[in-house]
């Protein structure tokens, strides 16, 4: 059900959002149930390697936790489906940028490639703020192995199950100042995004284009996200 909602999205659409902007949504990626059935997992402590309090170590405010593996079958599902349909766009940034990686077609060639450099912990996460938490600005590299592209997909409903708590983007071009975007998203929606760095257009030329994200505060409620990033950490 999965690998049939992803193939059905318009992927030449998102190829050509994500060149042009560094990011692209996926309107109802998941449904509502599927959603309350990820974010209900944050509870349990079975199936995740680590829990992070955002706070600790200066990253904002709020609370996430990292799958292990095996992942749930949704996320594992989401994962494979997902990154084929990517490497087009990833091979493409890195000819762009005079880079040297390329990434193969399928997702476990290449999750095989990271566990060989000792890449080998799963990032799948999940997400939990409250009123007043945040995540500051910042990029989920993990290792030498870097997938150019990931993945967030909002499990709450904005104004029913929190206010606040909205997805901003970063892109910083040479010479020039940073501009921020506010990404709309609702239950179930997907953002692909820019994990560091993507090809673009400056005022010299061609350049590499440096993103960051994060959350703004949350004004009241709980807010859950599930991330995907499809290399994994070291």
């Amino acid at each position: 059900m999965i690998a049939e909602r992803v193939a059905a999205r318009d992927w030449p659409e998102i190829s050509g959002r994500l060149d042009e902007d560094g990011w692209a949504t996926i309107p109802g990626l998941l449904n509502r149930a599927e959603c309350r059935s990820l974010a209900a997992l944050y509870a349990e402590e079975a199936g995740f390697r680590s829990h992070v309090v955002m706070a600790r170590h200066g990253f904002g405010r709020g609370e996430y936790r990292y799958f292990s593996y095996p992942l749930p079958p949704m996320v594992a599902a989401l994962r494979e489906a997902i990154y084929p349909r990517l490497v087009p766009t990833a091979n493409r940034w890195m000819d762009r940028m005079g880079l040297p990686a390329h990434f193969p077609p399928d997702h476990r060639t290449f999750l095989a490639r990271c566990h060989a450099a000792g890449q080998a912990r799963p990032t799948p996460l999940l997400l939990r703020y409250g009123p007043g938490d945040h995540n500051r600005l910042h990029q989920d590299l993990y290792g030498h192995h870097v997938f150019p592209i990931q993945l967030a997909i909002l499990l709450s409903c904005p104004e029913t199950d929190f206010t606040g708590g909205e997805f901003v983007l970063t892109e910083q071009r040479p010479r020039m100042q940073t501009r921020a975007e506010i990404v709309p998203l609702g239950q179930g929606d997907g953002v692909l995004f820019a994990v560091s760095q993507r090809p673009g257009t400056g005022s010299r030329g061609s350049c590499r284009v440096t993103m960051r994200h994060g959350v703004s505060r949350v004004r009241t409620g709980l807010r859950h996200t599930l991330g995907l990033i499809f290399h994994d950490a070291a």
